[in-house]
This record gives C-alpha cells, sequence and structure tokens, in this order.
C-alpha cells in the first residue's frame, strides 16, 4: 500500500511550517492589529488590499468542492499549476539522487522544474499515435524515480491518454503519478480526480487558465490525498494567492453557465477548423484533439510560421519536440480570428501552387 510518508524528503517530515498572522487567528474581530498591515488602507485602490489574502482559499475550495465532488481537504490552490509541479519536486525528490519520468512530446514545465532543482530525467517517448508504452515505462522505473508525469490530454499533441493504460501505470507506479488535465473542460472523458480515493498515489492537476479563460490570474488547483495535500500547504510560501485573483476566481466559479456556453463555441470551431485543414494541401496531417488547440503536420514548418507571422497570426512552432517534426500547435481563436487563419493559410497554398 502506498504511503505517501514514504516519500518525503526526511527533513520536511519535521519541517515546522511559517506560521503567519492569519493561521493563528480564525474569526472575525473589530480592530485588527496582529500582522503589520498598513491599516490606513492600501493605494491600490481599495481598502481590502491591505490586508493579506486568506493563507488556504477557503471560499474557493468550498466552491470547487462541489463544482467537482472533491472534498476540500482533498485541494490545493496553487499560483498556476506551475506551482504545484515544483512543490512536488521539492517535497520527494532529493536533488542529485533522484529523478521524474517523462513522456516526451510533453509540457516543457516538467524538465525545466526538474532542472531548477537538481533532479534527473528519464524518458520514454510517446509511441507514434501519442500513446504510452506501458512496458517501456516500467522498464525505466528504478528505486530513484520518484514522479511520473502524464499529461492528458496531452500537450503539444491534444490527444487523451488511452485510460486503460493511465490506470495500469497508477496501479503498478511505485511513486507518484501526476496526470495533468489542464486540458479536460474540452473533452467528455471523466476526471481522473473522480478516482482519488481508489489511488493513494494519484495527484490531478487542473486550471482555470484554458476553459474558464482566466490565464492572467494565475490559479491553478491539484486534487489529490489529504495527506499529499497537506504536505504541499506545509511547504507552499503562505500568501501564494492574492487577494484579487481569489476575489475574482470565487465570482467566476459561479458562471459555470456561461463556461458551458464558451466551450460550445470553442469545440464548434475546433471542428470547422479541423475540417477546413483536412481539405487543405498543405497540411498533411491533422492529429485528433480533446483540446483546445490542434496539432497539424505540413510541409515546412519553419516556412510557414514564419509566413503566418508576417500576415499577424501568431501560432506555436513544435517541430522540435520528440515525434513533432514539421508541426504546428494552433489555438482555437473566436470565430473571426479563425477566419483570418483560415485565409492566411489559404492565401500560403495559393502562393506555393504558383511557384
Amino acid at each position: 500500500m502506498f504511503s505517501i510518508d514514504n516519500f518525503i524528503r526526511p527533513h520536511l517530515k519535521s519541517l515546522k511550517p511559517y506560521s503567519s498572522a492569519r493561521d493563528e487567528f480564525e474569526g472575525e474581530a473589530s480592530v485588527y492589529l496582529d500582522a503589520n498591515e498598513n491599516n490606513l488602507g492600501s493605494l491600490a485602490g481599495g481598502v481590502d488590499y491591505n490586508r493579506y489574502p486568506d493563507p488556504y482559499q477557503k471560499t474557493i475550495k468550498e466552491k470547487l468542492s462541489k463544482l467537482k465532488g472533491i472534498r476540500p481537504e482533498q485541494i490545493f490552490i496553487g499560483n498556476g499549476s506551475d506551482e504545484a509541479i515544483d512543490l512536488l519536486m521539492r517535497l520527494v525528490c532529493e536533488p542529485g539522487r533522484n529523478e521524474v519520468l517523462l513522456l516526451p512530446p510533453t509540457y516543457g514545465m516538467y524538465e525545466v522544474s526538474a532542472n531548477i532543482h537538481n533532479v534527473g530525467i528519464q524518458r520514454v517517448p510517446l509511441d507514434e499515435h501519442f500513446q504510452p508504452v506501458f512496458e517501456k515505462i516500467a522498464e525505466k522505473q528504478t528505486e530513484s524515480t520518484k514522479i511520473l508525469f502524464l499529461c492528458s490530454p496531452n500537450n503539444p499533441t491534444g490527444n487523451i491518454l488511452e485510460p486503460a493504460t493511465v490506470e495500469k501505470l497508477i496501479r503498478s507506479f511505485n511513486g507518484l503519478v501526476v496526470v495533468d488535465e489542464a486540458y479536460i473542460d474540452f473533452t467528455d472523458i471523466p476526471s481522473w480526480s473522480t478516482r482519488l480515493d481508489e489511488f493513494p498515489n494519484l495527484l490531478v492537476m487542473q486550471t482555470l487558465s484554458k476553459a474558464w479563460g482566466m490565464a492572467g490570474l494565475r490559479l491553478g488547483m491539484a486534487f489529490a490525498s489529504p495527506e499529499i495535500i497537506g504536505y504541499l500547504n506545509k511547504i507552499k510560501p503562505p500568501y501564494n494567492i492574492n487577494v484579487v485573483t481569489q476575489e475574482l476566481v470565487s465570482a467566476a466559479l459561479d458562471k459555470t453557465a456561461q463556461l458551458q456556453d464558451m466551450l460550445q463555441v470553442i469545440i464548434k470551431e475546433r471542428t470547422r477548423l479541423v475540417e477546413a485543414f483536412e481539405a487543405l494541401p498543405l497540411i498533411e496531417k491533422v492529429y485528433p484533439s480533446d483540446a483546445n488547440f490542434v496539432l497539424v503536420q505540413v510541409h515546412n514548418a519553419n516556412e510557414l510560421y514564419a509566413y503566418l507571422l508576417e500576415r499577424g497570426v501568431v501560432v506555436r512552432n513544435r517541430s522540435t519536440q520528440p515525434g513533432c517534426a514539421n508541426c504546428l500547435r494552433i489555438t482555437i481563436g473566436t470565430p473571426a480570428e479563425n477566419d483570418n487563419l483560415l485565409e492566411s493559410l489559404n492565401a500560403y497554398s495559393a502562393q506555393e501552387a504558383t511557384l
């Protein structure tokens, strides 16, 4: 049976976390003289901003609990998912001794964070269908391997990782399995967060940056056992989510109807773009997508990327990623932006035809 206590870096088990003023007093009072705040107010435009934020984001967690069907004590809130990735590295990986397992092509921040913390990296590329190969992954794990990162829907490929293989990996991996679901809202596949009680070594990450349209507010979520979440709260900065973000996110979480409206538009536009891409001779392959972007393979990605830039259209050139030669990642824009993109692609095709 997996126990997070067996994987925590020894010195963190006895760590006494910073105790903030808001940790030591909870409740309501008429005069607050405990946190060395400026009681006269704030030059940032509001009296509320002179007070430190809730260090544990209780209001947001209560709303997420109802929305996701997850207990508040199973929720960690971070400054983007990147903070959760960083804290997980700190929590279980000894610098210079431990390693993580990545399945490229995948989200680049896993590797960056590992490099920052001097944590080793084992790589097992996804197969030609961008699916994990269980046997090869099992062969790579050693006693030093502490975390397996799975991105589903995957970035930059856009596809869901086969659920049966993911489950097999969670059950067999002797360490933390992190399933990054940044794009889960764009598909009808159930979230792995619904099975947290079944898998004590599972941590699921989601974000409000994509479907919810709040990338600028920087709020990511991690769902796991209360034991894992307790350790993340123990080592996080005391006030990692600011007052403005907490207020705006709390209000946004009440707008689930508007979220569904936006999702319908994005998914409809994704279908339209995929159909248009498949009809364009310059696009050699359109990969299946369960995200708010589509990966396409073209004749010459560098040339097409530069051409689109000249016309004011910015896409992402992913050609340097394993298995993604001559591939561009194209985000689903507004209907007008997508029209602009298709017009530019058609113009490029016409230009190619005359050469």
